[in-house]
């Protein structure tokens, strides 16, 4: 080989690498600059401002996927709150978080002939034979976190699907990663395979962490939420044995792998803060924000506003009980870490955007 061929071969090599230096920390610039957007604080409500007015004399039925979860529950208060407001009669059915716990729940709110049901965190595919005998039976039907998109939900149909889009949840968990650990986090994402929605929501976080060139995506974990906190010592123990301190950041769809991670990573001599950093790309459990504010093994949480939500959802019934559509709606993108944990209803641990929602839904409602 000639010295000039030498020459221009290494001359490549020198720009290439240049270039992939120049595009990491464009990343690093982008990822952080997007933690600082995502950790302001919410003061400008940007939801509808018309609407049809208050329908008079409904029903509404809210199933809950899981009693247990946090999210669903939350989001069960705001409608409960709303509907009082609106005017409407509330009723509560848990789905106990099995696959029958939701038919039988389905089941039991058709007979109920209400004015809409409210499918409150779980797939709509599982139960498309039943939601689709609530279209035909005149029940308007809206749903929380029932697939992985916001909006309408041809089928089965669903008036409209109420969550905050995935791409923005796995872009802040994501990139918060990367600008905490300036581009060198060794991640393993939790998931539950279960759920379109969660599936989707790791897939989108993995692809993130993927385009950090000095980052390392170790593994997609799949373990259902359902049986987390059970399985996660047992879970957490063997991943500390594979990869030991390689895997310094976790990324997780739920808070719930943390509560069930936190007793194996105290047992295996993990300090609390720095060490193994975990973010949670949905929920905004009680539990999470304890550990945030007291820096016990979890740095962030991504809470969706779970009452406002509520408001939201009905708000859509009361759309689709005037004939209107769907407001499409959705809140941008809410990062909690213990520098911004107090602020937005934080100091009650949880997500309540102070942009006066509901006076702003009333005035819609006329109430």
């Amino acid at each position: 080989m000639s010295n000039t061929t030498t020459a221009r071969l290494l001359s490549a090599a020198l720009l290439l690498s240049v270039s992939a230096a120049q595009a990491q920390d464009a990343l690093l610039t982008k990822a952080k600059a997007y933690v600082v957007s995502a950790t302001a604080p919410v003061t400008k409500c940007n939801g509808p401002t018309t609407g049809p007015k208050a329908a008079a004399g409904k029903s509404v039925i809210y199933i809950s996927g899981d009693g247990n979860n946090g999210g669903i529950t939350g989001v069960a208060a705001g409608v409960k709150e709303a509907a009082g407001v609106i005017g409407w009669t509330y009723r509560q059915i848990d789905g106990r978080g099995t696959v029958a716990g939701h038919s039988t729940a389905m089941g039991q709110a058709i007979a109920l002939k209400p004015s809409a049901i409210v499918v409150g965190g779980f797939d709509a595919a599982e139960q498309a034979d039943l939601i689709t005998q609530a279209d035909k039976a005149g029940i308007v039907v809206v749903a929380w976190h029932a697939g992985p998109q916001s909006g309408p939900i041809a089928t089965p149909k669903i008036f409209t699907n109420v969550t905050t889009p995935i791409e923005s949840t796995a872009t802040a968990a994501a990139y918060y990663a990367i600008a905490n650990s300036d581009g060198k986090a060794g991640v393993v994402v939790f998931t539950d395979s279960t759920a379109r929605i969660a599936m989707a929501k790791a897939n989108a976080m993995a692809d993130i962490i993927k385009t950090c060139k000095t980052c390392t995506l170790l593994e997609i974990r799949n373990q259902a939420i359902a049986g987390a906190i059970p399985a996660m010592p047992q879970v957490t123990s063997s991943l500390l044995q594979k990869y030991g301190n390689k895997w310094n950041y976790s990324l997780a769809i739920n808070d719930i792998y943390f509560d069930g991670m936190v007793p194996a990573l105290s047992a295996a001599g993990i300090k609390p803060t720095g060490q193994l950093i975990n973010i949670s790309a949905g929920d905004g459990s009680i539990s999470a924000y304890q550990r945030i504010r007291d820096g016990q093994y979890q740095d962030a949480t991504i809470p969706e506003p779970l009452n406002l939500q509520g408001w939201q959802l009905v708000d859509e019934i009361n759309r689709a009980l005037a004939g209107q559509k769907p407001s499409n709606y959705s809140i941008p993108v809410h990062l909690v870490t213990k520098a911004n944990i107090n602020a937005d209803g934080g100091d009650k641990n949880l997500f309540d955007p102070q942009n006066n929602y509901r006076a702003e839904y009333r005035k819609i409602w006329g109430k």
